[in-house]
């Protein structure tokens, strides 16, 4: 059927759907409470300190998923489709644990060796891998690549198969108008991840870390200053005091506890106290077959290259300062024997599915409706507020959407009269790790994904400020905006209305598998990833209200005769600023955990569609670096600039294919 008959069909449907909502709000009207107290109460729940922030791994994040299967099962759904039980369940990596068998030494000319012990001469690094550490040492400098610096660490030396010393951060910290400088952060190519690629990409066999020089002076005068401005603070406060007065005993006390704090700074200076090793599990997790990694010691490092090299790390770090040229050395008959080990722990994880089957004709054809309902726990690793260990409630994100989809599933499932189409009701776990619970359903679905028309999805319904209501996924159907805006105006919302699918929540999936998807949003806010993102915030009543104008949408899609025809849309949806990264197009299959950065598609008429990439290749290598994840993958990307043409290889099928990519202007 073309377009201009679907809208006629669509024109005549809509007093029908009416109609059927009259009967539909007398049923609804019987639920216990109003819409508003129902999603106040389910809210108040989800985003309770008691759930922990509903982060993966954590005993909440299972409370909420049997909640919301509950409420699905007093709803009527179905809950027993998926064996007989609600829970569509998988595992992922959550953590790293360090094993026994852990030890490290530098063996050197005429068997001179330099033992390092655990916790205090070096640690072991939860972002790399288990195995045997044993080769020749090189001094890496920086492990910096940097072509718009005209710098590369590894130029001259060959380090594959070698044990590599690295220190962190970047060359002239205190040139504030150097190469490595940085007017919005710290460079890029200070980061752990990137030097890991860097390392990875030239063959390295493991990698040394250690603290550049500059770092640890710098914590170390910052510590000095602090402790001697405690002093002084203290004594100004005793001198206010009379002899007799009762506060000078405590006043002391304080004195003395600021004189041992200057004690203990300038012992630490003198000592490498402030030469801090990174914890176990700092920086995340790493995959099977990442290269051993380990923290070594300032005072361990320079024993080493006193014996090799006849300098010190300092000696090492102002020569680079000097004029900018790598210092990269073999550390002649010196080698490193040691080993690491440790396992990645896995959790199992579930999607919560609730199903409401149709009636009629079409009643073997479905549509998801979904939301996240995970968050990011007690912070770290997402969490916009660093260094806050707090729970983070995630009451707007996703709790909102999450509430939105119960109250939804009764009001559905309360009509006099099934509607023609299947339902199936979607709680998504893991979408903060990257969609993976919607991957996960598009890669073993309930119900045949030729056969589902329409995925509709909510993710941060709660702050719905002045009427105004972002819906993206209106491109990805003939009929969608004209649908959308019409129901949404006589719901009196001032709409937003986004063509794109691909973006960041979980009807990406979907799109990816060329399913035509809505996407429901009240945008961002100051407590987006952070702690205060609490129910006390939520307006009940916008959420109220945009629930009913999905439930709207949902029916009137159940309804309609024509299933809704896919478009492509050649952009992407982005909430979050990415940054002057050239433009690529790749969506990123995170249920995937093998080798390289898997893609489930690609944005069409995008540098990577253009280069001929499709869903289910692995890119890894692009350009010269090696890929083994996402992260490698967006650190190779921001080597070039658009127009570059780039040789980008994937495994596909099991063989290697090499392609070229010309990059785009940032989007």
């Amino acid at each position: 059927m073309n377009l201009r008959v679907r809208l006629t069909v669509a024109f005549v449907l809509t007093t029908f759907v009416t109609l059927a909502f009259v009967d539909r709000t007398s049923v609804a009207s019987e639920l216990k409470g109003t819409a508003e107290d129902r999603l106040k109460d389910d809210l108040k729940y989800l985003a309770d300190d008691e759930l922990e922030g509903r982060g993966i791994g954590t005993d909440g994040l299972n409370l909420a998923a049997d909640f919301i299967k509950e409420q699905f099962k007093q709803a009527g759904l179905d809950v027993t489709a998926l064996d007989g039980d609600a829970f569509q369940k998988f595992t992922m990596v959550t953590g790293t644990k360090l094993l026994e068998n852990n030890s490290l030494k530098f063996v050197g000319p005429e068997d001179k060796t330099i033992e390092l012990k655990l916790e205090e001469d070096f640690n072991v690094c939860s972002f790399g891998g288990s195995g045997k550490i044993s080769g020749e040492i090189v001094f890496g400098g920086y492990a910096i690549n940097a072509k718009e610096a005209a710098y590369k660490d590894f130029g001259d030396v060959d380090v594959k198969g070698k044990i590599v010393i690295v220190m962190r951060r970047t060359p002239q910290q205190n040139n504030h108008k150097g190469p490595f400088a940085s007017g919005h952060g710290i460079s890029r190519h200070a980061s752990i991840r990137s030097k890991v690629s860097v390392c990875s990409t030239a063959g390295a066999a493991a990698i040394l870390f250690v603290n550049d020089p500059h770092s640890v002076d710098s914590d170390t005068e910052k510590a000095i200053n602090s402790a001697n401005n405690a002093v002084v603070k203290v004594a100004r406060e005793l001198a206010k005091l009379e002899p007799t007065d009762k506060a000078v005993t405590d006043t002391r006390s304080k004195l003395n506890a600021a004189l041992e704090r200057v004690n203990g700074a300038h012992g630490d200076a003198h000592t490498g106290g402030f030469d801090t090793l990174m914890k176990f599990g700092y920086a995340g997790n790493g995959k099977n077959g990442a290269i051993p990694i380990v923290h070594v010691s300032q005072a361990k490092c320079d024993e080493l290259l006193k014996l090799a090299l006849d300098k010190s790390l300092a000696d090492l770090e102002a020569e680079i300062d000097t004029d900018l040229k790598p210092r990269t050395h073999v550390l002649k008959g010196w080698k490193v024997a040691g080993e690491t080990s440790l396992k990645r722990i896995r959790t199992e994880v579930k999607n919560v599915i609730g199903v409401l089957e149709g009636e009629g004709p079409l009643a073997d054809e479905t549509i998801v409706v979904g939301a996240h309902y995970d968050h990011v726990g007690m912070g770290g690793d997402g969490s916009l507020a660093p260094g806050v260990i707090e729970v983070h409630n995630g009451a707007d994100d996703n709790g909102s959407g999450t509430v939105a989809l119960i109250e939804i599933a009764r009001q559905l499932a309360a009509r006099k009269e099934a509607l023609p189409r299947r339902i199936v009701f979607i709680a998504f776990t893991a979408e903060e790790k990257g969609l993976i619970g919607s991957a996960k359903y598009v890669e073993k679905p309930l119900f045949p994904l030729d056969k589902t028309i329409a995925m509709f999805n909510m993710d941060m319904v709660g702050r719905l400020r002045e009427d105004k209501l972002t819906v993206f996924g209106v491109g990805t159907s003939p009929t969608f905006k004209d649908d959308v805006t019409r129901l949404g105006e006589d719901a009196e919302f001032k709409l937003s209305l986004k063509p794109e699918g691909f973006g960041p929540s979980d009807q990406s999936s979907f799109y990816a598998k060329k399913i035509p998807v809505l996407h429901f949003f009240t945008n961002t806010h100051s407590d987006y990833h952070r702690p205060g993102d609490d129910w006390q915030k939520i307006n009940f009543k916008g959420i109220q209200r945009i629930a009913d104008l999905f439930r709207d949408v949902v029916v009137f899609t159940a309804e309609t005769q024509n299933r809704p025809e896919y478009l492509e849309v050649a952009s992407k949806a982005d909430i979050q600023r990415q940054g002057s990264r050239p433009y690529f197009g790749s969506i990123p299959d995170f249920s995937e955990e093998g080798e390289g950065y898997a893609i489930s598609g690609v944005s069409p008429k995008s540098p990577a569609a253009n280069g001929g990439l499709k869903g289910g290749d692995r890119i890894v290598q692009f350009g010269e670096s090696k890929v083994s994840d996402l992260s490698d993958f967006d650190l190779a990307l921001r080597n070039f600039s658009a127009g570059d043409e780039v040789d980008v290889t994937v495994l596909r099928d099991g063989q290697r294919v090499k392609l070229k990519v010309t990059l785009a202007k940032p989007r």
